[in-house]
């Protein structure tokens, strides 16, 4: 198969979706390695260190899109990139469509086999989603941190305190592995941590693990308002794979928490789950207001370490990438793998039934 790695041109997107290494892989099965000129530069790889290990550089997006049958991407296509798409061809990445209808109806119309790295499922977890999750869990805390300073717009609280003054209250919606990162990161710079999620299992495996240290709450309206309310900071690690994100905290409980306290909605790429972020920001402007609280909804957090980001999420994806090029996306399908989860348009059908749902569209069948 000839696979192809685009340039990615999200706003601040520097990851790219291969390294050096994983060229190899595809190389020593038998497939082709196609990478658009100057593809890792972001992430501080030279096209040098690829032609090293086997990958073809091409010139432009276009020569790219027009000669792969698999694109293995880290970003959804933008809305330039739409044109270049074509029938049968395989779009392998973190996709998101649940709040992005445009994107998938042009993915609908253009036929394509839309496989999303989010919507991957094997024995209850999301295996390609877990290392971005890890590291944006982890940000978001360094994130909140940063925004809480004065100079930044924020109250002007340090995080974990210093004797004889105490350190700032983290509320944590959500107890999977965003969460779970996010308070880690937390308690270790001493602030104080209540992590809320519906699942009591999860509460009680943090509840063991961390002890005494983190506050742990059932999810219902009125334990979130509670703790929303003196909520230093405010991180949103609620995630439904495939679907649009509930709203957990409303703008009434935002109103709650004073001025200059922050909120960054880690689930903004699903919608988010805090009704004041209403819109996505980006890393050169992150941050806005609502009702005095400032904001950080940016929708590709670990793009900020792309280096780090690179390489974590190659090595979750390289193996089903790696599947889907020996087998081709009717193989997979008949076979059921693991993979075959994550298709979620083709043909023209939408088939992944969380997408659909949260687009108002109906779930096909795959065949």
């Amino acid at each position: 198969m000839i696979v192809g790695v685009p340039r990615e041109i999200k706003t601040d997107e520097n990851r790219i979706a291969i390294t050096p290494g994983a060229v190899t892989a595809f190389i020593n099965r038998g497939h082709q390695v196609l990478i658009e000129k100057g593809a890792g530069a972001g992430s501080g790889i030279e096209d040098a260190e690829f032609l090293h290990f086997g990958a073809e550089i091409v010139p432009t997006a276009r020569e790219l899109y027009e000669r792969a049958e698999m694109i293995y991407k880290v970003k959804e296509p933008q809305p330039v990139e739409y044109e270049l798409l074509r029938e049968g061809q395989i779009i392998f990445a973190y996709l998101h469509l649940a709040p992005q209808p445009e994107l998938a109806r042009v993915l609908i119309e253009k036929k394509v086999v839309a496989i999303a790295y989010e919507t991957v499922t094997v024995d209850g977890t999301i295996p390609m989603l877990a290392p971005m999750s890890e590291i944006a869990g982890r940000m978001s805390t360094q994130i909140g941190a940063h925004f809480l300073e004065k100079s930044n717009g924020g109250i002007g609280i340090l995080l974990g305190g210093v004797p004889g003054v105490t350190p700032a209250n983290v509320v944590v919606l959500g107890g999977g592995i965003v969460g779970m990162n996010a308070a880690r990161v937390a308690m270790g710079m001493g602030a104080k941590v209540t992590v809320i999620d519906n699942n009591v299992q999860r509460l009680r495996y943090l509840d063991e693990a961390n002890g005494s240290r983190l506050l742990t709450l059932y999810s219902n309206p009125q334990n979130i308002a509670q703790a929303v309310s003196v909520a230093d900071l405010l991180i949103g690690a609620v995630l439904i794979p495939g679907g649009r994100t509930p709203v957990l905290c409303t703008k009434e409980m935002i109103k709650t928490m004073r001025p200059g306290t922050v909120v960054v909605d880690v689930a903004i790429d699903q919608g988010g789950c805090i009704e004041t972020a209403d819109h996505t920001s980006s890393h050169s402007a992150p941050t806005y207001e609502r009702y005095g609280v400032l904001h950080y909804a940016v929708s590709n957090i670990p793009g900020a370490v792309p280096r780090t980001s690179t390489y974590a999420l190659n090595n979750a994806t390289l193996p089903f990438a790696l599947e889907l090029a020996d087998k081709g996306y009717r193989r997979i399908i008949d076979e059921k793998a693991p993979i075959s989860r994550g298709i979620n348009i083709i043909n023209g059908k939408v088939v992944n039934r969380a997408v659909a749902e949260a687009l108002l569209l109906s779930c096909e069948t795959m065949g």
